[in-house]
């Protein structure tokens, strides 16, 4: 059983009209999806025992609603959805919640801020993992997708099935309001 790279649709089609082929089409979208899903889980929990926890969640709720799922949007847009969400509830139950690594990267968006200087890398880290909660949904991904993951927007274009222009102007927003939220709670802590 053959499919194209990016062909989830074809494969999520086959797993809901097909039952007797089920698992072996869940292990190629397992394959296909986790280790994305990994990284983007593990930035936020920082640990590789919880990410596997929750991954493995993850998957259980992919699997019990999978004939559910409306090919209307992308699959990986679901799955990412589904394993943000898992991911808070999990570091809630655990009252652990973690901001995601401090990263050179993370510093050009807030560059030339006077008041940069006087916040720890964990405390910039967890402003910046609140500013991307604030995000729409679509937002959020994207902005992931572009800045943590380095995609280019044609990847991310056939893994969301989305043009190109419209992930630059939601990156692009993304970005903006981002700064806005970091200038916004930089300012307020300024003396």
């Amino acid at each position: 059983m053959e499919f194209e790279k990016n062909d989830d649709f074809a494969l999520v089609s086959l797993f809901q009209q097909d039952n007797s082929r089920a698992e072996s089409i869940f292990s190629i979208l397992m394959k296909r999806h986790n280790e994305i899903l990994y990284w983007h889980i593990r930035r936020i929990t920082r640990n590789h025992e919880e990410t596997n926890d929750i991954l493995q969640n993850v998957w259980m709720k992919v699997w019990r609603n999978l004939n559910d799922f409306k090919l209307e949007s992308s699959f990986y847009t679901w799955i990412y959805r589904i394993s943000r969400n898992e991911t808070i509830n999990f570091l809630e139950k655990e009252k652990k919640f973690r901001s995601v690594e401090m990263d050179e990267a993370y510093i050009e968006i807030l560059a030339g801020h006077e008041t940069l200087q006087n916040f720890s890398a964990d405390e910039i880290s967890e402003k910046l993992q609140a500013a991307i909660e604030t995000l729409p949904e679509k937002q959020a991904l994207v902005f992931q997708l572009k800045f943590f993951e380095d995609l280019k927007y044609s990847e991310i274009s056939v893994k969301l099935n989305t043009s190109e222009g419209a992930l630059k102007a939601s990156y692009h927003h993304a970005v903006k309001k981002i700064q806005d939220f970091l200038h916004l709670q930089l300012n307020l802590f300024q003396s």
